[in-house]
């Protein structure tokens, strides 16, 4: 977010916000500021990085290939009508 100075935008570093944190995660986050010599803010800040980066690195299934045959024979099922191609399909069942 910005803000209009003089008909230039001046970028803002960081945005103030209000979060509901539970009362033990936040006096441990506060002890490990204190011991690191750190803001809570870093703290906070290193810990949505981290967040972040463990959702980016998160990796979508992909299923093996498990065709068979040739892949540029000819299709078998081409030349079927629907109606033959259905009942190729189901085997009579409705």
């Amino acid at each position: 977010m910005g803000c209009p100075y003089m008909g230039v935008w001046l970028i803002l570093p960081s945005m103030k916000t209000t979060l509901d944190i539970k009362d033990e995660l936040l006096a441990r986050a506060k002890r490990l500021a204190k011991e690191s010599g750190k803001p809570l803010r870093a703290i906070v800040e290193d810990g949505l990085r981290a967040t972040l980066a463990a959702e980016e690195r998160t990796v979508s299934y992909e299923l093996s290939d498990c065709s068979f045959g040739d892949p540029n024979g000819d299709d078998p099922l081409e030349l079927l009508s629907w109606q033959d191609l259905r009942e190729e399909i189901y085997g009579g069942r409705r």
